[in-house]
């Protein structure tokens, strides 16, 4: 069990993303087999908006969990799902032996009407989270943002739908991507006070390319302190220096964070086996 992990050591995880074409899974067991010469704690497998990938999760999830032999946190999204389709999920997850789901809302599929959206059978990834407890026996993560979620019009309320994680039976957390140590230990410490008491593990995403950023602001809606700017600034136009400084920048946030006693660190890897070896050396 992944909560385990907690009392033992300050885990450290991997994300990866299925392939969104049948011919290119190949390639990514290749992939996932380079990450997982890494020995990871465990690996979590994204999901496509509403579910469009699920199957391809379930493949990659099985990978890790029965050939890899390490722990798969698949994750699950459900602002485009019925209820029949999440229990679907989970008996096939089940099936192949994956216990572990990583319990998201998700992003609105473009196609939802206004109508559908507002029929959702699930408003809020706590919402899943109480169905899966009661209705599976996942054991069920949550996410958190320490910038606050982009929608959420207020930090407060923001952990008060934490808390609600929490109660609804979430084990540990996984934040979106920081970039910005300091406003991860105010989250913290917002979070202990609120009375969340769950493990965080802190993640981390290297900027490796200038290109990236713009990319990644406006799916994750982090900021950028100038310290990282700086480096963008100076290293954008030459690819293996920003490679390179991006890199750095992650190991230093990361051996900053180690210091600081995070509960965990889960690095969004990109299904990049250089850069994850690169940071993995600098930071055991």
């Amino acid at each position: 069990m992944i909560i385990d992990l907690f009392q033992k050591k300050r885990p450290i995880s991997f994300e990866v993303y299925p392939p969104k074409k049948d011919g290119d899974f190949e390639a990514a067991f290749e992939t996932l087999d380079a990450l997982g010469s890494l020995k990871p704690d465990f690996i979590s497998v994204t999901y496509g908006a509403g579910g469009s990938r699920s199957k391809k999760t379930v493949d990659i999830a099985s990978y890790i969990q029965n050939t890899l032999h390490i722990d798969a946190l698949a994750h699950m999204t459900c602002v485009g799902s019925r209820r029949e389709d999440i229990l679907n999920v989970c008996k096939e997850l089940a099936r192949n032996g994956v216990s572990h789901v990583l319990a998201l809302r998700g992003d609105r599929p473009r196609d939802m009407t206004d109508e559908q959206f507002e029929a959702r059978d699930f408003a809020h990834a706590s919402d899943m989270i109480t169905f899966l407890k009661e209705n599976s026996d996942l054991s069920v993560a949550g996410a958190c943002y320490p910038e606050k979620h982009f929608e959420c019009f207020s930090m407060e309320s923001d952990l008060n739908h934490l808390r609600m994680k929490q109660e609804a039976g979430a084990e540990f957390l996984i934040t979106q991507l920081f970039f910005d140590n300091d406003v991860f230990y105010s989250f913290r410490e917002k979070a202990a006070a609120k009375g969340v008491t769950l493990p965080i593990c802190a993640g981390i995403m290297p900027i490796t390319t200038a290109r990236q950023i713009g990319t990644t602001i406006s799916l994750s809606g982090s900021s950028i302190p100038k310290a990282l700017s700086d480096i963008i600034a100076a290293y954008g136009d030459s690819p293996e220096d920003m490679r390179k400084a991006g890199i750095d920048y992650a190991i230093r946030q990361i051996r900053d964070l180690q210091q600081n006693h995070v509960d965990g660190i889960h690095i969004y890897t990109m299904n990049k086996p250089k850069t994850a070896a690169e940071i993995i050396s600098a930071i055991r």
